[in-house]
């Protein structure tokens, strides 16, 4: 039985081995690490089984920089699977997870950069329908997408998303 809870001290190694078999390279990984050190209020999910962990999902600060009113919410990033695990529905189950974790902790809204086949079942939308773009030029628009929990706070925003910093090293 699969089991999705917070990361606890020990589970480092183990998370960044998912994030690397999931995507092939060191840069998700290592962002994660990153993260971990300067992002401390993030929220990191694992899904684990008898043990080992198969999945992770980490939530961090994001702004919307609009003119007149920025606004804070959260964005995921990244979201791994090990290969071996994939289309289990472990990856859905993680982003369930935490975005109900994020609903509950009252989040304005939640962006992603990911598949326009897989996110829009969790309520994800062009983040361009509410006027708000992604940093990276390279990002096409159906892959920017945005959850919204407070219509009100991100009403009349047209801006820019903006991710961590700690980012720019995986792009």
């Amino acid at each position: 039985m699969i089991t999705i809870r917070k990361e606890r001290p020990g589970d480092e190694a183990q998370i960044y081995e998912v994030n690397f078999q999931a995507f092939k390279r060191k840069q998700e990984a290592e962002v994660v690490d990153t993260l971990r050190k300067f992002c401390p209020e993030g929220v990191s999910l694992v899904a684990e089984e008898d043990g080992k962990l198969m999945g992770h999902i980490l939530f961090t600060s994001t702004i919307i920089e609009s003119e007149g009113k920025n606004v804070i919410g959260t964005g995921l990033a990244p979201m791994a699977v090990l290969p071996d695990y994939q289309r289990r529905g472990i990856g859905s189950a993680l982003v369930r997870a935490g975005l109900e974790e994020m609903r509950k902790r009252g989040e304005p809204f939640v962006i992603v950069v990911g598949h326009p086949g897989f996110y829009p079942k969790f309520g994800f939308e062009r983040a361009s329908k509410y006027g708000i773009r992604c940093e990276y030029d390279q990002v096409p628009d159906e892959a920017f997408m945005i959850v919204v929990y407070d219509e009100e706070e991100i009403k009349g925003i047209n801006g820019v998303a903006k991710e961590r910093p700690e980012f720019a090293a995986a792009m």
